[in-house]
């Protein structure tokens, strides 16, 4: 595994620990993760050829909102290949960081199945503009830039958690009840991930709580889905706020706040350093409350 923090015989410590948390874990998630079948969630029996009528978008019977975010989601996942060697890179690919990160690729690797065959064959979309997308978003790649090993297992903390929401939220809009139960089953997959990552974040706040809050704060700061770069991102994701599917107010209630609060993060003593990056994480919390009072108060009653 590559450093986590640039001091060396600190890193080298946090590798050592980290290894180890991740060992149990992996062992527990293999013992709750259950095995399901993509094709056991699509109708198929709804499915027409294209060639003998083509797609309209009067056919789909998705409210525009739900549209925009099960297509975000769908985008998002597609683009696995960029997360998995990004991921591998920070990461490491080796011993039991190889095994988990395999793991999670294959599990992973079924979402994208699942939600296009659905969307396909009951024409919730249009199949030629989703495969255009698809091309794009996976040539457009994706890069986690310079972090590290701590802020990228801070982000993907807040990356699974975010994502189990978006899904959830997209299905209990739907209308749809067989859309519903897929995005579900996608749900508790995301869940799982989450739970993994957020173990091993909570190993590090334990060994170098110094800088494991300064990545976290800078997560929580800078914090943004990982589909920004498809096509129509920021459209769609506006379009989706405001249905409240996923907004400010859902990311800071049911995805930051849990996570501090079973990290303990405000409740923990800390060393002086840490309290510095604790210090600046409730000002950024502060700033994020003044942003979804002003949101509230802009929305109709």
């Amino acid at each position: 595994m590559t450093s986590m923090i640039s001091r060396p015989a600190a890193a080298a410590t946090l590798a050592e620990h980290l290894t180890a948390r991740l060992e149990t874990a992996l062992e527990a998630h293999l013992e709750r993760a259950q095995m399901w079948y993509p094709h056991e969630y699509v109708p198929w029996g709804r499915a027409q050829d294209f060639a003998e009528l083509p797609f309209e978008q009067s056919q789909s019977l998705l409210p525009p909102a739900v549209r925009a975010s099960v297509q975000l989601n769908l985008l998002t996942e597609d683009n696995l290949p960029g997360y998995h060697g990004e991921i591998s890179r920070v990461l490491g690919n080796t011993d039991v960081w190889k095994t988990w990160l395999d793991r999670w690729t294959a599990e992973e690797g079924r979402h994208a199945i699942a939600l296009r065959d659905y969307l396909t064959v009951t024409r919730s979309v249009d199949p030629v503009v989703l495969e255009q997308e698809r091309m794009a978003t996976v040539c457009g790649g994706f890069s986690a830039g310079d972090k590290d090993g701590l802020h990228v297992i801070a982000y993907v903390s807040m990356q699974e958690l975010a994502t189990r929401v978006a899904h959830r939220g997209t299905g209990k809009l739907s209308g749809d009840p067989g859309l519903d139960r897929l995005l579900a089953r996608i749900s508790t997959d995301e869940n799982l991930h989450m739970v993994l990552y957020r173990d091993l974040f909570a190993a590090a706040l334990e060994v170098d709580p110094a800088a494991a809050m300064a990545a976290l704060t800078d997560e929580v700061v800078g914090f943004q889905m990982p589909g920004t770069g498809i096509p129509g991102f920021l459209r769609r994701a506006a379009v989706v706020a405001r249905a409240g599917i996923y907004d400010l107010t859902i990311h800071r209630d049911q995805v930051v706040a849990p996570l501090l609060r079973f990290w303990e993060v405000f409740e923990r003593d800390l060393p002086p350093a840490a309290e510095v990056e604790r210090d600046r994480l409730a000002a950024v919390m502060a700033e994020i409350d003044v942003r979804v009072a002003r949101q509230q108060s802009r929305r109709p009653a």
